[in-house]
């Protein structure tokens, strides 16, 4: 029994020592390289741009909509035949054209009736001014009677009444017969006519619109504006900065114009203001009801801080960018003023003669050593559109 119990234990320990020996190798093989107290520390390849001064735009985009600057609906004032459409659908028209003419022969008879009764009571006060004179004659001489007198005075004051209000029926009437030839209030283009020739034109808001007249230029481009723009707009306006470009959906085309019209109060729900921008719109590029992309510069800022606008990073104490000193990344705090295009203007944190990382921060700290990987980092770039423009004020 002692026996067999040396010859086991003298087993198990050979099996644990050659268990240790395989062990062992495989340990080391897995574990990491020791790197010896002098190696250089690790430098971490990264897309380089510059920081830099440039003109820049204050601006805002939004999306608005064409309207006509004035619409005339056309109804007719008197209920009568229409004789004649005087102009083609979708005609440009100008101011007192004539669109549509009226049956007018009732109101034309009741003018010569009007006329007939006024040189009537014309004629009467004459006779009652001639007998005036005679009685005045004859009381002169003694032989007439003075009621006669007063009476034929009486009839004169009676008659000039009669010929105001005589006169005064006929410019009524022409001025009803003005209504029976609509004409154009304003310069613009026609709608199609809802009534042609033979349909009976009736009156009031209820009844059906002749046709509408849009005055087409100048024209307006009405957005809203978060009420935090709302002291650019008025400062812009003051010192005739602001312009506004549009360019309507599915156009390549722009327009650009200028501000005409703040509403008078900002919408409590939405937190915005109404702008309406006015333009020339000789060539009728803009249409209204159109959707257009809009553009408003309110002023230039020359000499702002720039730098590429993926250079900009977001941290728990805020926006940052790594400078590049020698060779060697640093944080830099920085204030975002805006974003234009692929630009990041810089209000605080940067003097605009930096180098900073554009790409690869995810891989690099606080005074981590880099360099610039192939094919540079491309600091630069067009001007935004916008930083063209002549310098404007604060």
């Amino acid at each position: 029994m002692y026996k067999q119990s040396v010859i086991v234990a003298a087993l198990l320990g050979a099996g644990f020592a050659v268990g240790g020996a395989l062990t062992t190798p495989v340990l080391a093989q897995n574990a990491p390289p020791a790197q010896s107290s002098g190696a250089a520390p690790r430098t971490v390849p990264v897309a380089l741009g510059k920081a830099e001064r440039r003109a820049m735009p204050v601006r805002f985009d939004t999306i608005g909509t064409v309207q006509a600057l004035s619409t005339v609906t056309l109804r007719s004032r008197v209920e009568s035949q229409i004789i004649e459409v005087a102009f083609a659908d979708g005609a440009l028209v100008k101011k007192n054209d004539v669109l549509f003419r009226l049956d007018s022969r009732g109101i034309e008879a009741q003018i010569k009736q009007a006329e007939g009764n006024l040189a009537r009571s014309a004629a009467q006060f004459e006779q009652a001014q001639r007998d005036v004179k005679r009685y005045e004659q004859l009381i002169a001489s003694d032989s007439g009677s003075r009621l006669n007198l007063e009476n034929s005075k009486t009839q004169v004051a009676a008659f000039a009444a009669q010929i105001q209000a005589d006169q005064a029926a006929l410019d009524n009437l022409r001025v009803s017969l003005s209504y029976y030839t609509i004409r154009a209030a304003i310069d613009g283009r026609m709608s199609v006519a809802a009534l042609k020739e033979g349909n009976i034109a009736k009156t009031g808001d209820a009844s059906v619109p002749l046709a509408t007249l849009n005055q087409t230029s100048p024209i307006y481009v009405a957005f809203a504006v978060p009420q935090r723009y709302i002291m650019s707009l008025k400062e812009a306006g003051k010192e005739a900065t602001a312009s506004v470009m549009v360019t309507p959906q599915g156009s390549k085309r722009s327009f650009e114009g200028r501000i005409s019209v703040l509403d008078n109060a900002v919408d409590a729900a939405s937190g915005t203001l109404t702008v309406r921008a006015e333009f020339d719109n000789k060539d009728e590029g803009l249409w209204p009801g159109l959707l257009c992309n809009v553009r408003v510069i309110f002023k230039v800022e020359n000499n702002a801080v720039v730098v590429p606008r993926s250079a900009v990073q977001t941290g728990q104490k805020g926006t940052f960018v790594f400078a590049v000193e020698q060779g060697v990344a640093k944080v830099r705090s920085v204030t975002v003023d805006r974003i234009i295009d692929q630009f990041a203007v810089i209000s605080e944190g940067l003097t605009g003669e930096e180098t900073v990382v554009t790409d690869g921060q995810l891989l690099i700290t606080d005074g981590v050593k880099v360099e610039q990987r192939g094919g540079g980092g491309g600091g630069g770039g067009q001007a935004p559109a916008g930083a063209e423009q002549k310098k404007g004020a604060s």
